[in-house]
């Protein structure tokens, strides 16, 4: 049996030409952008992989291009939908798409948005919130994690690497691999 991991990732604006202006991503053009962004993705996710990519994934390419990136990328994909996110980035080929999930990761109970919440199903019996959309710059409330790019080294995370971030007080940098069984 193969051993599989789940990462979570968000805010990747695959072909949008403001993610060069916004938060001071270190690229110098959009192409050295996204080729960056999908070579880091693969360093991190494997072919057998799960990702839950929570929202605003491309938006400005053709939809050719937008199914171009995705196909490139690693991983069985799951789309939790973005303000960004249109109706090419919609047809890509996930593998499910939907507004608002809830699953169960390494026994730990998540609820999935593209935005933060201020309260969320669970929160008293320690589920935990991860979100993208706010770029880094909300300051955490317990059990709630921004898992996107800009604050995952431009790459998808495992849950185990975002829960020791803040146990350990870490900050930006690349996140070691973990697997399931």
């Amino acid at each position: 049996m193969l051993v599989t991991a789940v990462f979570f990732t968000s805010d990747t604006h695959f072909g949008d030409r403001r993610a060069l202006r916004f938060d001071g991503r270190p690229f110098a053009s959009l192409a050295e952008h996204d080729d960056a962004m999908v070579e880091r993705w693969n360093q991190a996710v494997l072919a057998q992989d799960e990702v839950f990519h929570l929202g605003d994934f491309a938006l400005g390419p053709a939809p050719e291009r937008i199914r171009d990136l995705f196909r490139q990328l690693n991983g069985r994909k799951h789309l939790i939908i973005g303000n960004n996110d249109g109706p090419a980035t919609l047809e890509a080929g996930w593998a499910s798409v939907a507004h608002y999930a809830e699953a169960v990761v390494d026994e730990r109970p998540l609820v999935l948005c593209h935005y933060a919440f201020r309260t969320w199903n669970g929160i008293g019996k320690g589920v935990v919130n991860l979100h993208g959309h706010s770029h880094g710059r909300l300051r955490p409330i317990t059990r709630q994690y921004d898992v996107g790019v800009d604050v995952w080294d431009f790459r998808p995370v495992p849950l185990s690497v975002i829960l020791a971030r803040r146990r350990h007080g870490a900050r930006r940098g690349p996140p070691s691999r973990a697997v399931l069984p």
